[in-house]
C-alpha cells in the first residue's frame, strides 16, 4: 500500500483506498484474467496501454470531487494484497442515482469480500446522505454478481439490453442485463430492524 494513499473506509477484512499511478500493474493483472473479464469483454484483457493512458487517469480525476465518488482499490488488511476494486459514481444511465460496481480477482471470489465491501460503501453513502438511491447492473447470465447485489439488500428493478455501442458485436441475448437497486428509505428501515 502507498502510505500516502487516501483510505475511504475499512471493513473487518479490507481497506478501500484511492488508486495511484503505481496501480497500473495491479489493474492490468486483474483485467488479464479471462474469468474476471468473462461478463465484461468475453474474456479479453484490457490493454495495459489503455489502462495507463485513459482508464486510470480518468479514475484519478474523479478524486477531485469533494464527494467520495469514484473507484477504490480493495486491499486485504492482513496482507496488504490488492484484490480488486469497488466503485460508487453517478449513474451513467439514470442520474442522479449512484451506481455501485465491483471487480475482484478470482482468488478472492466465494469469500464474501465483494459483499463486505459493497455493503460498507452503501452504508457510507446513505449515512452521509450522498444519495437517495443506489443501483447496480450486470448481465443477466452473471448470477454471482446478482447474488452480491441481493446480499447487499438491493432488489430486482428491471431487465434491459445494454447498447450495441457499449457491447459492440454482442448478440441481443448476450446483451440482456438486469438492474438492481435500493433506496435510502429502504436501507434505513432494514438497518433499523437490524439494530444498526
Amino acid at each position: 500500500m502507498n502510505p500516502n494513499a487516501t483510505v475511504l473506509l475499512t471493513t473487518a477484512r479490507t481497506r478501500l483506498r484511492a488508486f495511484g499511478i503505481e496501480d497500473i500493474d495491479n489493474l492490468f493483472a486483474l483485467d488479464s484474467d479471462p474469468e474476471v473479464m468473462r461478463f465484461i469483454s468475453k474474456g479479453e484483457n484490457t490493454p495495459r496501454s489503455l489502462i495507463e493512458a485513459k482508464i486510470l487517469p480518468r479514475w484519478l480525476e474523479l478524486y477531485r470531487d469533494p464527494q467520495p465518488y469514484g473507484f477504490w482499490a480493495i486491499e486485504l488488511i492482513a496482507s496488504g494484497a490488492f484484490i480488486g476494486w469497488v466503485h460508487l459514481r453517478t449513474d451513467r444511465i439514470s442520474p442522479p442515482e449512484l451506481e455501485l460496481g465491483y471487480r475482484l480477482h478470482t482468488a478472492a471470489w466465494g469469500r464474501g469480500l465483494a459483499t463486505e465491501c459493497a455493503r460498507a460503501i452503501i452504508a457510507m453513502a446513505f449515512e452521509t446522505r450522498l444519495s437517495n438511491f443506489i443501483s447496480a447492473r450486470t448481465l443477466a447470465e452473471n448470477l454471482a454478481s446478482q447474488s452480491v447485489m441481493q446480499k447487499c439488500g438491493l432488489s430486482f428493478r428491471e431487465e434491459f439490453l445494454y447498447s450495441t455501442e457499449l457491447l459492440p458485436g454482442w448478440t441481443d441475448t448476450e446483451r440482456r442485463a438486469v438492474k438492481y437497486g435500493i433506496s435510502r428509505a429502504e436501507w434505513m428501515r432494514r438497518a433499523s430492524s437490524r439494530g444498526i
